[in-house]
């Protein structure tokens, strides 16, 4: 809810290229009928993403970013098991790909031109340029890490690993 107490919006564009509605669906939300509504910060924040992150993203390699998974509730979170303290539950995290696009390529791209605070590229295999996705979290209040890390499915490694 928000503030006044309304729900907030669900749909219609966030910033030119992302929906409001592809950065909050979620199948395991629709399945199981849980409520996955973002309050007006957290649409405030997945704003700040897409300008900051995905905008400049898409812009780049001139293709549509496929998101696959934007803000989720602490419930929602919970359920797919992940923490509530995700900052997928703040609106200041999404997972993504570009089809077409070496995964490492568009994480490195990031890695050296974009402001973040988390960026991981996730179960990526070297040779296999389609495999995992790229996870980016962005804090508008410019209090971004810039913390880079590769996840194989059982660990974290500093820096993108190829």
């Amino acid at each position: 809810m928000t503030p006044a107490g309304k729900p907030a919006p669900t749909k219609g564009r966030i910033t030119p290229n992302f929906t409001l509605q592809e950065m909050t669906k979620s199948q395991t939300a629709t399945r199981l009928g849980l409520d996955n509504t973002p309050t007006e910060e957290h649409i405030s924040s997945l704003r700040a993403l897409c300008e900051a992150v995905l905008e400049p993203t898409r812009s780049q390699f001139n293709a549509p970013v496929i998101v696959s998974s934007g803000y989720r509730s602490e419930f929602l979170c919970e359920e797919i098991g992940s923490k509530p303290t995700s900052q997928h539950c703040k609106g200041e995290a999404v997972d993504f790909e570009i089809i077409g696009v070496d995964n490492h390529k568009v994480a490195s791209w990031i890695q050296a031109n974009l402001e973040y605070d988390q960026l991981i590229l996730e179960h990526y295999e070297s040779g296999k340029p389609n495999s995992g996705w790229v996870h980016v979290s962005y804090k508008k209040d410019g209090q971004n890490r810039k913390q880079a890390l590769t996840f194989n499915g059982r660990s974290y490694q500093q820096g993108l690993v190829k």
